[in-house]
């Protein structure tokens, strides 16, 4: 058992019987451990899913031509995971969780703004990602005549999302560990699928795609990067907490920016080949991402595959729970963070029988969440970006944690245009499923703003995410500094006032 200090002074153990007791608290400076390189396991075991293939077949209907969506697919991904790199600092400077930190933006109270939504799109995630693993394991069975029905997916459901809240509820050394064993074994086994898949390639086929619109590309570019980095950003100085504040900079972006980037690359690509070279695939992806893939295989690979799948899924639903659990503390809930993973882990449970067991569909409802959670997040990421570059000083450790210090209770300029960059987000995007009747209402600015409306050019574009990042990096960069300029020159309360 080791025991630290949390920032009003007040003991508190850190692990006990191998379970991470630290939750939302500034990691103490005895705790503080590791290099920059060890955040490459982490964030490539969370991303070498084989769930980066479909996205091909998202990418290709844009109508885009291969070079187009190999640059849309390159350039999303390495961006969206560059922003990952950015918040990443943070945590090595503040050495709190990223929803912690992002209190310095929002204030104390205000804070429950983005951390809700963060807790919300983390929820999410986990959620489908456990029931596709389930999905997947029924559709390996059923292809090898063992019975792919309601038993095996109770079983496939029980295991997955027993290894994913047992993570989750150890914590974080745990997970730094089972990561790494995650990417060995699915860097190896996705080496073979594609060595088994590179046949049916067909380069003539590929080359003769036409070319889209610039509309189409940006679309493409934009639904990469909400997919990938954008939805990992919030999350991203959870896992350099830990590292001693005198660790490099340049490390920590580049380490977290190259294990996030690189598997997704190489997969979003083959996965842009093989659609564009086999007839159908692409229609049997949009009905089952994961299962549409093993009709490429032998038989006798069909195992090693649900395990790459399988494996690949977890090592994001892990991150996703772990990083859920401090934002549900973050919000207020009064528990140990183990209890808050649990919690979580419960909601996914729920969330995973209905998908898996009663739900008709829900790779479509999913993607209209996806786009309607990211919008307003896009605009946090921008936010938090800004105010991670306007500021110089140390974050004042104890201060944010209670409203009285120089971060304050809340802060409307950064709510303010989390809500403006919402606003203007959401009338700028639309579903791709037209039955998603609740999601009828987006899209609204499209004509107003001379885009041609819900059926123009630009509908499908994705503009509402850029627009939104736009609005909460600028608008900080032009609101924030004088805010953040007096809170690095303010005196620090007295400890013992704030311990009060």
């Amino acid at each position: 058992m080791t025991t630290t200090t949390d920032p009003a002074g007040r003991p508190s153990e850190a692990a006990k019987y191998g379970v991470e007791l630290n939750g939302i608290n500034v990691i103490a400076e005895a705790e503080r451990k590791g290099e920059p390189r060890s955040l490459f396991w982490p964030w490539f075991a969370a991303n070498i899913s084989v769930l980066a293939i479909p996205y091909g077949a998202f990418i290709l209907g844009f109508g885009v031509s291969f070079w187009q969506a190999a640059i849309a697919g390159v350039v999303g991904v390495v961006l969206s995971f560059a922003l990952c790199g950015v918040v990443a600092l943070a945590g090595k400077r503040g050495s709190a969780p990223t929803m912690v930190l992002s209190r310095a933006a929002f204030g104390v109270t205000g804070n429950a703004v983005p951390a809700f939504l963060s807790w919300l799109l983390l929820v999410g995630w986990e959620t489908v990602l456990v029931s596709l693993s389930t999905l997947a394991t029924s559709t390996v069975f059923s292809e090898l005549g063992w019975g792919g029905g309601t038993f095996t997916k109770i079983v496939a459901f029980l295991v997955t999302a027993a290894l994913v809240i047992g993570a989750g509820v150890l914590g974080f050394d745990v997970i730094m560990r089972l990561q790494m064993y995650i990417t060995l074994a699915t860097a190896v086994l996705t080496v073979v699928f594609i060595t088994i898949t590179v046949d049916d390639i067909s380069w003539d086929t590929v080359s003769g795609l036409e070319s889209g619109s610039t509309q189409s590309f940006v679309g493409a570019l934009l639904l990469v990067a909400t997919g990938f980095g954008m939805g990992w950003a919030n999350t991203a100085a959870d896992y350099s907490r830990y590292l001693p504040r005198s660790a490099s900079s340049r490390g920590v972006f580049g380490w977290t920016t190259l294990g996030g980037a690189l598997a997704p690359i190489v997969l979003v690509l083959y996965g842009i080949l093989l659609v564009a070279s086999v007839d159908g695939l692409a229609d049997a992806i949009f009905t089952d991402p994961i299962g549409a893939l093993t009709t490429l295989l032998p038989t006798w690979f069909l195992v090693p595959f649900a395990i790459v799948a399988v494996l690949g899924l977890i090592g994001g639903a892990v991150l996703d729970i772990y990083s859920s659990g401090l934002a549900l503390l973050t919000l207020g809930v009064k528990v140990p963070r183990p209890v808050a993973a649990a919690i979580d882990g419960v909601i996914m449970v729920l969330g995973t029988i209905y998908f898996v067991f009663v739900a008709d569909d829900f790779i479509t409802p999913f993607q209209g969440f996806l786009i309607t959670v990211g919008v307003p997040i896009a605009a946090w990421i921008g936010i938090f970006v800004a105010d991670l570059i306007l500021r110089h000083a140390p974050y004042a450790d104890a201060e944010l944690y209670d409203p009285r210090g120089r971060y304050g209770a809340f802060r409307l300029p950064g709510v303010t245009l989390i809500a403006l960059g919402t606003i203007l987000g959401w009338g700028l995007v639309t579903t791709i499923a037209p039955n998603e009747s609740w999601l009828a209402w987006q899209g609204y600015l499209l004509e107003p703003f001379g885009l041609g409306g819900k059926d123009g050019a630009w509908a499908f574009a994705n503009l509402g995410v850029a627009v939104a990042f736009a609005v909460g990096f600028l608008g900080w960069l032009l609101l924030g500094r004088s805010i953040v300029g007096r809170q690095e020159t303010a005196a620090s309360p007295d400890p013992a006032a704030l311990s009060r």
